[in-house]
């Protein structure tokens, strides 16, 4: 090939049609199902290139949600982690957007890594130039890789050791493993939520999942420390999910629980709980408290008030039957369900917290965020903040948003 073959060959743009991005994810996809983790790096890479992208990067969430951090791997552009507030690939991680900046005659794109609504990171692609075509194939492409790293995550340790900052204890790493997807988003309803503190986390644990027009949800905090405390946890959590997969109501929910904890534990352990239920149609709130922190009702991004309602004793504790309690929501509210270390932390002076810090804080961070993942986050780092970062005792929160309305146009293809 001559000098000049080569350059009319590198002034030819790349094939990036609709009918060639289907081939391309095609082979991604064919390629994925026996691919080793440790080869995902490198096959996205090559698929990239053929596009004419070039300085890839997968960045991942910290466990504190503090930063995205690049995934190590053969063909990936290795730089410094960046910050999940004011930085362009923490925009398109908090907001699920596709970001673009122009950099020195080329474009940097920033994708949201998405595995169904859950972030779970960024990838980082530069062009020489980006047009539509350019921008639906990248979003396709980011999908998958999404898919297939939460996938492969099954297999390897890779993820979870670029994920992680810092040492982390034995508990943590028990509740981490029990969690579901850190946040979810349907048109009708939003969930995010956060433990801290993340590489030292024992007690607390939260849980989730949308069966038909019904969210379930439950936030628990097992009494004590290290071990002993995850261990509890994952009973109450294992408890939980056993008797809302049998279609238990929340009264009885509560029964099975506090049998499970108090047989494997005996009387002196306990786990507090609050178990919720939402028809994600109506707005119909339905819960019950079982000596757990009453939760926030926010509306028109203010603090509302507190879900007061009749509690029943902790998990293992062989309370009575619970009282069922109900509130209608309005499309917007807000339930922040959250531990009581976030009150009954001291300050640095030696001042507890105290509920007025915390709400105060919930207004301010409202009213300054978009989005519930965006506000649950910055909560909880807020909240760390003014307690000068002192965390004693497991602090986490959980957030909803019911929207109303309806999905069943996602399931029409037009």
């Amino acid at each position: 090939m001559t000098a000049g073959d080569r350059k009319r060959d590198r002034n030819v743009m790349p094939d990036r049609s609709e009918g060639f991005g289907e081939r391309l994810l095609g082979v991604l996809l064919d390629r994925a199902h026996e691919m080793p983790p440790q080869l995902i790096a490198p096959l996205v890479a090559e698929e990239v290139a053929r596009i004419g992208g070039r300085d890839i990067s997968i960045l991942l969430q910290d466990y504190e949600q503090l930063l995205l951090v690049p995934l190590p791997g053969r063909r990936l552009t290795i730089a410094d982690p960046e910050p999940v507030e004011d930085s362009p690939a923490g925009d398109s991680f908090l907001h699920r957007k596709t970001v673009e900046v122009e950099q020195n005659g080329t474009v940097r794109m920033y994708l949201p890594l998405l595995d169904g609504s859950d972030q779970i990171g960024v990838m980082v692609v530069t062009l020489d130039r980006v047009d539509d075509d350019d921008r639906r194939l990248l979003r396709r492409l980011a999908a998958l890789v999404a898919d297939m790293i939460v996938t492969k995550d099954s297999y390897t340790d890779q993820f979870f050791q670029a994920r992680r900052r810092a040492p982390m204890s034995v508990a943590a790493e028990i509740q981490w493993s029990l969690l579901p997807p850190l946040s979810m988003t349907v048109p009708q309803v939003e969930v995010a939520g956060i433990l801290e503190p993340a590489y030292h986390v024992a007690g607390d644990s939260f849980d989730y999942a949308l069966n038909d027009d019904v969210l379930h949800a439950a936030m628990i905090d097992a009494m004590g420390h290290g071990l002993d405390a995850a261990t509890m946890a994952t009973v109450a959590i294992g408890a939980y999910r056993h008797s809302r997969r049998a279609n238990t109501d929340l009264s009885q929910m509560y029964a099975f629980m506090d049998r499970a904890i108090e047989k494997q534990f005996g009387l002196d352990h306990f786990v507090t709980a609050q178990m919720l239920s939402l028809n994600i149609t109506t707005g119909h709130l339905k819960w019950v408290n079982a000596g757990h922190p009453a939760p926030v009702l926010i509306r028109d991004r203010a603090v509302l008030g507190r879900l007061e309602s009749p509690t029943t004793l902790p998990l293992g504790f062989g309370g009575e039957q619970p009282q069922v309690s109900e509130q209608m929501l309005m499309q917007g509210d807000q339930v922040l369900c959250f531990t009581d270390g976030l009150v009954e932390e001291r300050r640095s002076g030696g001042e507890r917290f105290g509920e007025k810090h915390f709400i105060d804080a919930i207004n301010r961070t409202v009213r300054a965020k978009e989005g519930v993942r965006a506000i649950a986050r910055s909560l909880s780092h807020t909240l760390k903040g003014e307690r000068g970062g002192i965390t004693t005792d497991d602090s986490s929160l959980f957030l909803i948003e019911w929207r109303g309305g309806a999905a069943d146009h996602l399931a029409t293809l037009r």
